[in-house]
């Protein structure tokens, strides 16, 4: 009995696949790459801002560390690093 149904339902498959349409990209996809798109250059924005937000920090670090120190050596290393940060920072900014 199982192999009669069995039959039946391989036989009427073609007629099933006729009958549907031609599958094709509906617009609601590309609304939602537009989402994602968007979703991204946020990411990305907030990223950067995190970065920019992380070298303010560091640069006020340094410039309290070099109004606390007398040593000529340990003044020299902040003023170097003082000055990478302030580069990194006009590049993001």
């Amino acid at each position: 009995m199982a192999n009669g149904w069995e039959v039946n339902s391989v036989e009427a498959q073609p007629e099933i696949q006729q009958e549907a349409p031609p599958f094709e990209q509906p617009e609601p996809v590309r609304e939602q790459e537009a989402v994602d798109v968007r979703e991204r250059a946020g990411r990305l924005k907030a990223e950067a801002a995190r970065k920019v937000q992380a070298l303010q920090l560091t640069r006020a670090r340094i410039r309290e560390q070099l109004s606390r120190t007398s040593n000529e050596r340990y003044i020299a290393l902040l003023n170097t690093e003082l000055q990478q940060i302030e580069g990194d920072l006009a590049k993001l900014v």
